[in-house]
């Protein structure tokens, strides 16, 4: 094993134990090169005369770039383009980043948490977690109604075992009962990686305050049972909250809670700020000591310079820009309003008297989604025949669930939308190919 791993090893081993138990043999291994970027930074507030580390071009002494492309990019000075960010992003971007983690989540003013790591979007960093904690066969907790990149990402790649609970209880609240069973059979293991991803894809839920409390109670049972653990936190719709739902992350209530707790935020701007083809995420770490949360930074580093290297300058600058500007608050508040009135339109819809004998629906308050549970037909003959004959794109999610992303339907257009799937249940119930219930 490399030297510089090793040391960050050392160090982990000595400050919280538990963390260094938690990572996979990857994330043992894993340290950031002092090679061309190191020594590149140095020579960038050393070398005053010429600088002659970096790989790529300078003319007149700013980066060399095409006219045509600066043209479409004016306001943006080639320095912010074109040259590579560093693994970590950059350092700017990290701030103003922490900076709106402590401003939206007050539970984090008085904790330790590590300065954002900019990722390529939520998927990479959730790779990276999954890469850093996630050995062959370790044990992934998270709800039955999850998104389907988890499977690629934790089974697939690392070779991660995927355990549900239930979602849901009988009273359609988060099901406090069926997470502590699932959690407290990894008891044996020591280890178990939780997944919770608020608002939920699919179903568009967060959890109210006493829920939160539960999950947060099971949390530290599991860990005094000794078991260490990774909670993976998939903040992706992070801030629209339209109801009855806690309006922060579970992060700042779980960070520096108890040493074999180890909590990662994952979250950015793509879905918060609707920039999805910017791919601009973070990765953020919690831990009792900085000392620590250097050292899983350093990995991470490592991580990416030996995966894509670095993210997007431009969509960082862009994207730093945008959090620095005076209409920055006022435009996300006219965007959240409209995500609001399209759940409140759907759920004023859905809970008529004419539809509740063909659907349901999971509890929903949040995020982008709503997830219907279909009463008389399968969910993929239903996204078929909706799509053939009327038009219209949903997601069957299982052979009950259908997603719905009101999301991208104009509130105006909730009617119809409603109108034709209702339509669609009534077409196959009397082709006669509703299913078995």
């Amino acid at each position: 094993m490399n030297e510089l791993a090793t040391h960050l090893n050392d160090i982990i081993k000595k400050y919280n134990p538990h963390v260094f138990n938690l990572l996979s043999n990857m994330g043992k291994k894993l340290y950031y090169p002092k090679g061309i970027l190191s020594q590149s930074a140095e020579a960038t507030k050393k070398a005053t005369r010429f600088n002659a580390t970096i790989g790529i071009a300078t003319e007149k002494k700013v980066p060399m770039h095409f006219e045509h492309i600066q043209e479409s990019l004016q306001g943006y000075s080639p320095e912010d383009i074109y040259p590579y960010a560093p693994p970590s992003g950059k350092l700017e971007l990290r701030k103003e980043w922490k900076r709106k983690l402590l401003r939206d989540n007050p539970s984090l003013h008085d904790r330790l948490i590590g300065l954002p790591i900019t990722t390529n979007a939520l998927t990479h960093g959730l790779s990276l977690a999954a890469d850093l904690f996630v050995e062959e066969n370790d044990t992934i907790i998270l709800p039955d109604k999850y998104w389907g990149n988890y499977q690629t990402i934790f089974h697939v790649r690392r070779g991660g075992n995927l355990k549900t609970f239930k979602l849901f209880d009988n009273s359609d609240t988060f099901n406090v009962l069926s997470f502590r069973q699932c959690l407290l059979q990894q008891k044996d293991a020591g280890k178990a990686i939780v997944l919770l991803n608020f608002p939920n894809n699919p179903t568009g839920y967060t959890p109210k305050e006493r829920e939160v409390e539960g999950i947060i109670s099971v949390l530290m049972e599991a860990a005094e049972a000794g078991i260490n653990l990774a909670v993976i936190l998939d903040d992706a719709y992070f801030g629209l909250f339209f109801e009855d739902s806690v309006k922060e992350s579970l992060f700042g209530r779980l960070a520096g809670i108890h040493p074999r707790i180890l909590p990662i935020k994952v979250d950015g701007a793509t879905k918060e700020n609707y920039v999805w083809g910017l791919r601009v995420g973070f990765l953020t770490f919690a831990a009792d000591s900085p000392i620590i949360l250097e050292a899983l930074e350093q990995k991470t580093n490592g991580l990416i310079r030996g995966t894509i290297s670095s993210s997007s300058h431009l969509s960082q600058t862009i994207i730093l820009r945008s959090l620095q500007s005076s209409q920055y608050e006022e435009e996300k508040y006219k965007k959240h309003n409209i995500m609001k009135r399209r759940a409140m339109k759907v759920k004023e819809i859905i809970t008529r008297e004419k539809y509740k004998e063909a659907l349901g629906f999971y509890p929903f308050n949040s995020g982008y989604f709503m997830c219907l549970k279909l009463n008389q037909v399968d969910a993929e003959e239903l996204r078929l025949h909706l799509l053939n004959e009327y038009g219209v794109g949903t997601i069957a999610i299982n052979t009950t669930d259908l997603r719905i992303a009101f999301s991208c339907v104009e509130e105006e257009d909730l009617e119809e939308l409603f109108e034709l799937i209702y339509r669609g249940i009534n077409d196959l119930v009397i082709k006669g190919v509703s299913k078995n219930v």
